[in-house]
């Protein structure tokens, strides 16, 4: 064996020597002093002693007492109950350690002594510069080594008051506790060795204010994990290494209880779990009318000697044992307060059934701004992902590493978004990537291709592709999700994929030819052609004088502060179900730790002992300025805002369309034609008519702004004034501005995608509900347009009969409404629609169309037989197109 080098970095040097065979014994014990790297403290906490308690009114005996203990480190504050015991074996393990770090110094003396005089068995490694000789000789000085220990006459006072009345006693007791407390906490070396970290039940995931107050923390068994390697063998018995007598599977790691989890440690020093549960929603029953489910419960074992507690969230469910009972009620009373105690909690469900609550009730942090297209969107992403410190989450359905987020591509190669991702790798920062896992039959992005391209990238760069199709027995759903999270702090989400074809801008290009913008296989349009590889990405697979590229318009946001950390929350969970399932034992991928944020005690005006603040003030929105958004190219603009004219077949005296704040210019309605009803119901006049002689009109509208207003009303979102935002956004509307708002983060999971006990649909829930109070208008983008009316067995969301139910509102109470809905003329798919190939072309065209026109569950059908021809009054539908010439003087096409 090998003296190690006892000091951190810059610190002496320390020659190599083949040790005597008795030396590794005070060897095994540690070099003094922990390193900087594993330290907890780096100023000193502070103790109270807040009360002295004894089991008895007549019981006497100091060794029994009682001491509520409150500690304070920084801002962060806990208590705990010890005993005169407890005290005592930490001061024979301060002595222990003091012990072997002395004799372990004089060995490091000796053996320097020794060297110097030339008697060992190894010349020393000398340092290049001689000067610095003199200072490896000691490692401590003794006074050093002084300063470390704790005399034993410090202990005395606590195990053996002075006699007298049992008052008297106790006050004494405590002043002797104190004393003996502040032994230790007074002296940064001692207070960060093991042993007074475990006394003070402490670890490096205490002080961390990324992930909230400090609740709980202590050793447990637990049983369901793979062999922990590490150096602490207390619990074995000599016999244990022959006979293997005491092994039954049961391990101790250091449990961590915090707002959101419950994490499980190796060490205390380390600062990856081995193993987590991120509280969720819990179901509001156990089934068997007990009420509402518990994080954790307590277990009735047949050995008495036993006591075991259980916690389960989600699909999962883990077993733990403690010393005794006491400390089995503990933890389940705390980690059931921690999930279950505040109302607001995460094991609560919040509005529309979401896990995250809403947000930005108070100036809290909570930002957003809006990108449309993609040009606008990536840029903004770009930029993040450039700024990234830390850490980078991106959740996508289709990735491309070969994409270039900034155009033109030939002199924006650095912006390439392999190429940003392996600078921020090279610099430490920690990147996770989950992709949808594709049926390659149905699909061909080839998650593999990304998959394998971006590992290559670093080290630093983990990727997961989720779910296996034959294990989990999921084929025809995906997450359709796409998200980019730096650092805890800004958050993307929205339509854009990162991936070939969505680069586009307001123009709207169908031609690139020459290619300036779209390179290679970006240069996409799946309705002519898919490609069967992405190896090359910069060759063409399209001919750009004959074939027209996809257009993709689309939406993105950006999201700060507390909205953001809900996200990130959605991404760890997803991302330790998928480690889980796909790589359970793959050191390499870590399980991941959600960072905190109060979920809303301070929204009602409470507040709470321990505030977790972030010196670096990212979520002052006061603080923010107009620069700070990714565009601000132009002074301020009225955003215009769609609103509902007065038709022609309604009464213009039931409410006009006004708005707060707003002056409206009102125009007549386009009047459409209805043909007679045939099997199908007919689309002519609810689609647009290209054949028409009556051009679009174009509502002109005076929408003045104001000031937002506070709104604390739990039913903001569906009360929130109209034409209130304030900012600035781009030249071409592209870029919205950044600005404080009320939203809530809403998602579709279910326990197949992350684990959770019951499917969460709250954007489902949320869309039904904005239908419904919708005032005047709804209007609908998206990429496919698929939905059921009540009693639908085949289709079963419900968006289609909320549609339904209000304009049935607005007919019967007079009323103007409009419904808009756009969706593409047809779906992305290769082949025409008669194309024996083109079979998922016809099948989504058969559920759209059901949908909207054919037969009796579709909604214009419906419509029509109550309304008659008003029903072109209340919805329409249209498609998006656009047109250009393939190359200057080239001919036009259309796509």
């Amino acid at each position: 064996m090998a003296s190690e080098r006892l000091m951190s970095d810059g610190g002496p040097r320390y020659v190599q020597m083949r040790s005597e065979p008795g030396s590794s014994f005070f060897t095994s014990f540690g070099s003094g002093l922990e390193p900087e790297s594993s330290r907890i403290f780096d100023e000193l906490p502070e103790s109270t002693i807040v009360s002295v308690s004894r089991p008895e009114a007549g019981d006497i005996s100091p060794m029994l007492l009682s001491y509520t203990i409150e500690f304070q480190y920084k801002q962060f504050k806990w208590r705990l109950v010890k005993k005169a015991t407890h005290v005592l074996y930490l001061h024979f393990a301060l002595k222990k350690r003091a012990f072997f770090e002395e004799i372990h110094e004089k060995q490091e003396q000796v053996k320097e002594w020794l060297q110097n005089l030339g008697i060992g068995d190894h010349m020393a490694e000398m340092q290049d510069d001689d000067d610095g000789d003199d200072d490896a000789i000691h490692v401590h000085s003794d006074e050093t080594a002084k300063n470390r220990d704790v005399p034993s006459s410090a202990a005395l006072p606590v195990i053996r008051p002075a006699l007298g009345r049992q008052h008297s006693m106790s006050d004494r007791a405590k002043v002797a506790m104190q004393q003996y407390l502040n032994h230790f906490l007074g002296n940064v070396d001692i207070v960060n060795s093991r042993e007074v970290c475990k006394f003070l039940k402490v670890s490096k995931l205490s002080f961390a204010p990324e992930y909230g107050p400090k609740l709980k923390e202590d050793y447990v068994m637990v049983k369901h994990l793979p062999k922990i390697l590490n150096n602490d063998d207390s619990g074995i018995c000599n016999c244990c290494p022959w006979f293997n007598c005491c092994n039954d599977n049961w391990q101790k790691v250091w449990a961590v209880l915090k707002p959101g989890f419950l994490a499980l440690l190796g060490d205390p020093l380390d600062t990856k779990p081995i193993d987590i549960i991120v509280f969720d929603v819990l179901p509001s029953s156990d089934g068997n009318g007990d009420g509402r489910v518990s994080l954790a419960t307590e277990i009735k074992d047949r050995n008495p000697l036993r006591h075991t507690f259980k916690v389960a969230c989600g699909n999962r469910s883990i077993r733990l044992r403690t010393k005794n009972s006491a400390k089995v009620k503990d933890w389940v009373a705390a980690i059931n307060d921690a999930g279950l105690g505040p109302p607001e909690g995460w094991c609560h469900p919040h509005r529309f059934g979401s896990f995250a609550p809403p947000r930005g009730l108070t100036d809290d942090g909570s930002q957003a701004q809006w990108f449309v297209d993609g040009r606008a969107a990536f840029e903004a992403i770009a930029s993040s992902i450039e700024n990234a410190k830390s850490e980078i989450f991106i959740c996508g359905w289709w990735l491309c590493p070969e994409l270039y987020m900034r155009r033109p591509f030939n002199v924006n190669a650095s912006s390439r978004l392999d190429a940003l991702l392996e600078d921020k790798a090279k610099k430490g920062v920690q990147i996770y990537i989950l992709l949808y896992k594709e049926v390659a039959l149905a699909l061909k992005i080839n998650s593999v291709y990304s998959k394998r391209k971006l590992l290559n990238i670093h080290e630093n760069v983990r990727v997961l592709r989720y779910p296996d199709h034959f294990s989990t027995g999921v084929y025809l759903w995906s997450h359709h999700e796409k998200l980019v999270i730096v650092d805890y702090q800004i958050c993307f989400i929205g339509g854009l994929d990162l991936c070939f074809g969505r680069y586009d801008t307001f123009e709207h290009k169908v031609g690139d030819n020459p290619p300036l913008v779209w390179p290679g296989k970006d240069y996409y349009n799946p309705r002519e052609y898919e490609p069967n590889s992405w190896e090359d990405t910069m060759k063409d697979e399209l001919d750009r004088g004959k074939y027209p590229r996809m257009p993709w318009l689309d939406v993105h946001c950006a999201l700060w502060g507390p909205p953001c950390r809900d996200v990130a929350r959605h991404f760890v969970q997803r991302w330790n179900y998928a480690k889980r399932s796909k790589a359970p034992h793959e050191e390499t991928i870590p399980l991941l730790m959600p960072q905190h944020h109060m979920v809303i005690p301070h929204y009602m005006g409470r507040s709470r002992d321990v505030e977790i603040q972030r010196n670096d003030g990212e979520d002052n929105p006061e603080g923010m300025k107009e620069q700070d958004s990714f565009s601000s190219r132009s002074s301020f603009q009225d955003i215009p805002l769609l609103l509902p004219q007065d038709s022609g077949g309604l009464d213009g005296s039931h409410g006009g369309p006004k708005s707060n704040g707003m002056d409206i210019n009102t125009t007549k309605s386009v009047s459409f034609k209805i043909e007679p009803v045939t099997i199908d119901t007919p689309m002519i006049g609810f689609v647009d008519d290209s054949n028409s002689s009556q051009p679009p009109l174009k509502p002109s509208v005076d929408v003045s702004t104001q000031k937002r207003d506070k709104i604390s009303d739990p039913e903001w979102w569906e009360t929130q004034e109209r034409g209130d935002q304030c900012g600035s956004m781009d030249e071409r509307g592209q870029v919205g501005p950044r600005t404080s708002c009320h939203c809530q983060i809403l998602r579709s999971v279910s326990q197949w995608s992350a684990g959770t006990s019951q499917t969460e649909e709250s954007i489902h829930c949320a869309y039904k509900s904005l239908i419904e109070k919708a005032e005047h208008f709804i209007y609908i983008e998206n990429q496919f347009f698929i939905s059921g009316l009540s009693g639908d067995e085949i289709i079963r969301n419900r968006v289609l009969e909320a549609l339904y139910s209000r304009i049935m509102r607005a007919y019967n109470d007079k009323k103007c409404f409009r419904v808009i809905i756009v969706i593409p003329l047809l779906p992305g798919f290769q082949g025409g629609v008669d194309d024996g190939g083109a079979a998922s072309v016809r099948a989504i065209m058969h559920w759209q169309y059901r949908t909207i026109c054919r037969g009796q569950n579709s909604i214009l059908h419906n419509l029509f037989e109550l309304l008659g021809p008003k029903t072109h009054d209340y919805i329409s539908f249209y498609g998006l197109r656009s047109y250009g010439r393939l190359f200057d003087g080239g001919p036009v096409a259309t796509s």
